[in-house]
This record gives structure tokens, C-alpha cells and sequence, in this order.
């Protein structure tokens, strides 16, 4: 039993965590885009001309937050297996063969 909440609390905590860096992820995007150049004091200055050429690639920023979501999905198929061995989980008391029990002792 203690094992199934053990996983289900990682499987919460990848699932919040994940979230919470994606949310920052697309704060930092936003804060470092295009917009940003308008906002810049000396670009405030008439007569002077501020482009924004580009923004280093986040790719593997990116790449990051998909694999907190892999890994979150992951400790949720985890959790299932580690449910069917808990006392919450009973097998069914049916049987594939026409109603003959299944052996014992096996």
C-alpha cells in the first residue's frame, strides 16, 4: 500500500513540476521576444533604429518539457501495476474455461 501512494505522489509531483516549467517556459519566451525591443529605453530614444535579429534556439527547452510529460505518463502506468498488487485491486472470480475452477498449487 505504501508503495501505490509512494507512486502516486511522484506521479502528482512529475505532473505539477512539468506544468510549472512549461508555465515558466512560455513566461520566458514571451519576455524574450520581439516585443521586448519596444520596451527598451535607449530604442525609446527618437531617431535611433533597435531591430531584434533573433533569439538563441530553445529546442531542447522545449524537448525538456515533453519529457517531463513522457516521464509523468511513464510513473502513471507504473502506478497502475503497483495498484494491482495492492489489496484494492481483486481478480475477477470468473473463469475462461466453462466454469472449471483453475488449478491450485501451481
Amino acid at each position: 500500500m505504501t508503495d501505490f501512494v509512494i507512486t502516486i505522489v511522484a506521479t502528482f509531483l512529475w505532473l505539477v513540476s512539468t506544468s510549472a516549467w512549461a508555465k515558466a517556459l512560455t513566461d520566458i519566451k514571451t519576455a524574450t521576444g520581439p516585443s521586448i525591443v519596444q520596451e527598451l529605453k535607449p530604442c525609446s530614444v527618437h531617431g535611433t533604429l533597435c531591430q531584434f535579429v533573433s533569439v538563441t534556439s530553445m529546442g531542447s527547452l522545449n524537448v525538456s518539457v515533453i519529457f517531463g510529460f513522457l516521464n509523468m505518463i511513464l510513473w502513471g502506468g507504473n502506478a497502475w501495476f503497483v495498484y494491482k498488487e495492492t489489496s484494492f485491486h481483486s481478480p475477477s472470480n470468473t473463469t475462461s474455461q466453462g466454469g472449471i475452477p483453475p488449478p491450485t498449487g501451481i
